[in-house]
């Protein structure tokens, strides 16, 4: 069954990260009895959300592809069988725009209006979904409210209240063993980086500032059992042109990018700081302690700003979003707290970017990586999957048909597999895919074990779903554990 929005019209615009599968759909839907071509495996079990930004109004000003409306996409799979729903994530500035019929705020390529009364930024919770504690939390990357959402019913319920934090980034990071979850916030203005610890039953046991020397872009962090990994990138607004009250990114190729160790439940004054040759990254894969020495996994890009000078010409066509460029390759970071030294390793020449594992086992020594393969094109479209052994330095590739994408794949164990287990891909890869010739859109379920054979099976979808950014898998006896009920915050 379908529900309309007739608060949004359909229209039109020409930016490329509004055309083709990138282009907003304008109503709910739900839909039961999906059609399932191969396998439903008997032993995949839960609930597959995908956040994404799905603008209800055309655009004030520039848009960027991170403007939108959150939207969640959600896939319960039970008993052999499969169902969808398609819906808004209901936050607050959603609802004022509702009742205005149009968009309240400009995007951000432009200068943000502090004369708007409800804030200069739209906090659209669209770019993350985590689960924890029972509650699944849609968050926005420059750091907003956490949204609780109900499922399988895709229910807006209100916001987490974590006091002194009352706003965090998109990516905190679920321990499975301890149950905490580590999150962060970042802002343009004092203070810069703040980082929590939230207990396994929804409390803010930690809450400190991590002191920086002025604004940061930040994206992700990392943790181990015992510590917390964060950053002090290249790439920031440049320092000179803030103190004249004007905003510009620059990526400084002279001054050594930070990897900040702290420990788990430290304050902000126990930060280790790391120097490193210059990057940027959007996402981590994991970090875990080697010993004396913590190694970090992830996509570092060399030359993230578009349009630089310095950028080689041997990377052919490269993605953007804005002013940044994606191309990201797998690394290595070795941290020795002993000594205080870092070696750095490139782990393979070709770009891939949203890496995923078994969040079971994160903070722990892990050797699977699971990526989107970005091909040289305008727009970020991943062509394939590629999985990372870390450990061997093996490959494995899967290969989109022409014309086809895929989504950020996400790990899914089989139902009764353990942790740390011999096979440590015991599971299933799942992704949406897509069809541009015929607007087709599938979600794919992979043996995890062997991705490059391509999906065991495909559960169509009722309609086309646009590309989107993140995802969480929640098995069946997680989500039997759910907390949230309607009217909860």
């Amino acid at each position: 069954m379908s529900t309309d929005l007739t608060t949004a019209p359909p229209w039109t615009h020409p930016h490329p990260y509004l055309n083709g599968n990138f282009a907003p759909v304008h109503s709910e839907l739900s839909a039961d009895g999906l059609e399932v071509i191969g396998e439903l495996p008997r032993d995949l079990g839960g609930v597959y959300v995908r956040n994404s930004s799905n603008p209800r109004f055309a655009p004030k000003g520039r848009y960027h592809w991170f403007d939108g409306d959150g939207m969640l996409q959600v896939v319960q799979i039970e008993d052999g069988k499969a169902r969808f729903r398609h819906r808004w994530i209901q936050t607050s500035a959603f609802r004022a725009e509702s009742e205005a019929g149009a968009a309240l705020w400009t995007g951000v390529t432009e200068r943000p209006d502090f004369t708007n009364p409800r804030g200069p930024f739209k906090d659209s919770a669209n770019t993350d979904v985590v689960y924890h504690n029972g509650k699944l939390l849609a968050l926005w990357w420059l750091g907003g409210e956490p949204y609780v959402v109900k499922l399988p019913e895709v229910e807006t319920c209100g916001t987490m209240q974590l006091g002194a934090m009352r706003t965090v980034s998109a990516h905190p990071k679920v321990d499975m063993v301890t149950g905490e979850m580590m999150v962060f916030d970042y802002k343009p203005y004092p203070p810069y980086l703040t980082y929590g610890v939230v207990s396994a039953s929804g409390e803010l046991v930690n809450h400190t500032v991590i002191d920086l020397p002025g604004p940061r872009l930040q994206h992700d962090m990392a943790i181990t059992a015992n510590y917390s990994l964060v950053f002090d990138m290249s790439l920031m607004w440049d320092p000179e042109l803030l103190a004249q009250g004007k905003t510009r990114v620059r990526f400084f190729r002279d001054r050594p990018s930070r990897i900040g160790v702290i420990p788990r439940h430290g304050k902000g004054s126990e930060v280790r700081w790391f120097e490193c040759s210059p990057f940027y990254m959007y996402h981590t894969v994991n970090a875990w302690e080697d010993g004396s020495t913590i190694v970090l996994i992830g996509c570092r890009i060399e030359n993230p700003l578009a349009d630089d000078a310095h950028n080689p010409s041997s990377d052919g066509q490269v993605p953007t979003i804005g002013f940044l460029r994606l191309a990201p390759r797998l690394h290595r970071w070795t941290l020795d707290l002993q000594n205080g030294t870092v070696r750095e390793e490139q782990l393979d020449d070709r770009f891939a970017e949203f890496p995923r594992m078994d969040n079971r086992i994160l903070g722990r020594t892990s050797r699977f990586s699971y990526s989107g393969r970005i091909p040289g094109r305008e727009t970020l479209r991943f062509d394939g999957i590629v999985k990372h052994d870390t450990t061997t330095g093996k490959r494995w590739d899967y290969a989109c048909a022409p014309g086809c994408s895929v989504g950020e794949p996400t790990f899914a164990p089989r139902l009764g597999s353990q942790p740390n287990s011999e096979r440590e891909d015991d599971g299933y890869i799942l992704t949406f895919m897509e069809d541009d010739s015929t607007g087709q859109s599938d979600l794919g379920i992979f043996d995890a074990s062997r991705i490059e054979a391509g999906p065991i099976g495909r559960i169509r979808m009722p309609r086309r779903v646009p590309t989107g950014y993140h995802t969480w898998w929640v098995p069946a006896d997680e989500l039997a554990r759910q907390q949230v009920t309607a009217g909860q915050s």
